[in-house]
């Protein structure tokens, strides 16, 4: 089970750690625990129950009628609100908790809903990016293990690959071919999956390569298109200290097309970018490029 400090609690919830020790001495709506050294941890049910918790009184509930709900009244009323239209944040919220008990048919109830309510680019753009950029908190602290990054990602990977296996083909006259590929040894497609997506529902001609692409094989799939534009997303590779490197071979080697990066590693401040590169800080902004 996993422990969680009162702040991971607060980037999680939206609810400052001050107001949490409040509502804790006030209304006892969680049961902190305390190590073998007296520090304080919160557990998985503490996770969930503020995150409901904070759903009700982000949608007017007072805490002091949440504290007098029963758990299963504050379930239902949270189950109510996130079928609600627009509910961004409770979308958010549930797919956390569905992930921290590793329950795929609440996760991808509150995906497939969200998805049917907004649209597969708004949904994207308003929850899935939103809920990944939340769980990188518990990626980074320990508190999630490989198991559930690979059980949220195929998850939310099978919901883009039906969406662009149902997007029409309307390759347009004088469009551009862009190649996507992941880097020698990079795994983390989601993003590289939506960039498809979006070029699709723009009317670019996409080959897609997908993960894991030795570099000899990029150089052979450009020789046979020419003057295609390059996409990739670099998230854990290369390496910190291999990404100038990386970037400058791919200027290099294809000096005449226009290079599009995103993900982690790309957004170093100390990169130099090179002048046919063009560094993507969200996925917005290849949308914005295409519409130029």
């Amino acid at each position: 089970m996993a422990q969680y400090t009162i702040k991971e609690l607060e980037h999680l919830s939206g609810i400052k750690a001050h107001t949490i020790r409040i509502w804790e001495q006030r209304y006892h709506i969680l049961n902190p625990r305390r190590t073998d050294t007296n520090i304080r941890y919160y557990d998985d049910a503490d996770l969930k129950s503020l995150l409901n918790i904070s759903l009700l009184n982000e949608r007017g509930y007072k805490i002091s009628k949440i504290a007098q709900m029963e758990p299963e009244q504050i379930q239902r009323t949270v189950a109510e609100l996130c079928d609600s239209p627009c509910a961004c944040s409770h979308h958010v919220s549930a797919l956390v908790a569905a992930m921290v008990d590793m329950d795929e048919v609440k996760f991808d109830k509150q995906l497939s809903t969200a998805t049917l309510q907004l649209g597969l680019h708004s949904a994207m753009e308003e929850i899935i990016y939103p809920f990944l950029n939340k769980i990188g908190i518990l990626w980074q602290t320990n508190n999630i293990s490989p198991a559930h990054e690979h059980f949220v990602s195929n998850l939310i990977r099978q919901k883009l690959i039906v969406a662009i296996d149902g997007q029409t083909l309307r390759r347009e006259e004088q469009s551009t071919t862009y190649i996507l590929y992941l880097p020698e040894g990079e795994l983390h497609e989601l993003a590289l999956l939506y960039m498809n997506y979006i070029l699709r529902a723009n009317g670019q001609h996409v080959v897609y390569l997908g993960q894991n692409l030795p570099f000899p094989d990029l150089e052979l799939t450009y020789e046979q298109f020419k003057k295609a534009c390059i996409c990739t997303v670099m998230t854990s590779t290369p390496e910190r200290d291999q990404v100038q490197h990386y970037l400058n071979r791919l200027s290099q080697r294809f000096p005449h097309t226009t290079i599009y990066i995103y993900g982690f590693q790309a957004q170093h401040d100390f990169l130099i970018i090179p002048s046919n590169v063009r560094r993507l800080g969200c996925l917005r902004d290849l949308e914005a490029e295409l519409k130029a």
